[in-house]
């Protein structure tokens, strides 16, 4: 056995078991601090959507950078769920969220979000400007924002009480989640970089296109 290989092996098993003794306020501090900074990114996003013409490249790159916070957000609050239906006892004494939110708020605002951004990135990729991609994309916007807007309203009272400064004296795995979310943020700007030269061409037949309509 490669006695450094089974050393760094320990030592992320360490890390992830640390993450892991924050439990249920551990996750809800992450979850909370995630919802602050997308709910500051989805605002930027907001408004570029009524110059959208003007700020397409923003808005396009701002969607993409906004992809790994979202995933971080999913995994954490689907985290939540399956402890909670595993009777894992202290996601169970927290209880879970209002039926409505869990029953019909939660599916819609997850499948909404997994098609608006899926639709997003093929955009990117495939240049369309009408059709069926651009359509669900429009369509599963408007969706998800009305789940959205339920869904901040049924949790944002909670915000204040888990949004506070993490410190590992306080609760273990305090620098885990920090890197978690600071690795989501950081490889948002990656992709969102990353696909800029796509971006800048898509920008640019779309402009074509709409001189060619016109």
């Amino acid at each position: 056995m490669d006695a450094p290989a089974e050393l760094a092996r320990g030592h992320a098993r360490e890390r992830v078991a640390r993450l892991l003794r924050g439990g249920a306020e551990g996750n809800a501090r992450l979850t909370a601090v995630t919802a602050i900074v997308l709910l500051v990114l989805l605002a930027a996003e907001g408004a570029t959507i009524p110059f959208v013409h003007q700020q397409l490249t923003l808005h396009m790159a701002l969607g993409l950078a906004l992809i790994p916070p979202v995933l971080l957000k999913l995994g954490s609050t689907g985290w939540r769920f399956t402890r909670y239906y595993l009777r894992d006892p202290q996601y169970v004494r927290r209880g879970p969220p209002h039926p409505i939110l869990r029953l019909l708020v939660a599916p819609l605002t997850v499948a909404s979000t997994v098609v608006l951004f899926g639709t997003g990135v093929a955009i990117v990729a495939m240049h369309p400007q009408r059709g069926l991609v651009v359509g669900l994309h429009k369509a599963s916007f408007i969706v998800w924002f009305g789940a959205m807007a339920v869904h901040v309203l049924g949790h944002v009272l909670e915000l204040p009480g888990h949004a506070r400064v993490d410190r590992e004296r306080e609760l273990p795995g305090a620098r885990i989640r920090a890197f978690l979310l600071a690795a989501a943020l950081v490889a948002g700007a990656v992709v969102a970089i990353a696909a800029l030269p796509s971006i800048h061409q898509w920008v640019a037949w779309a402009a074509q296109h709409h001189r060619f309509d016109h």
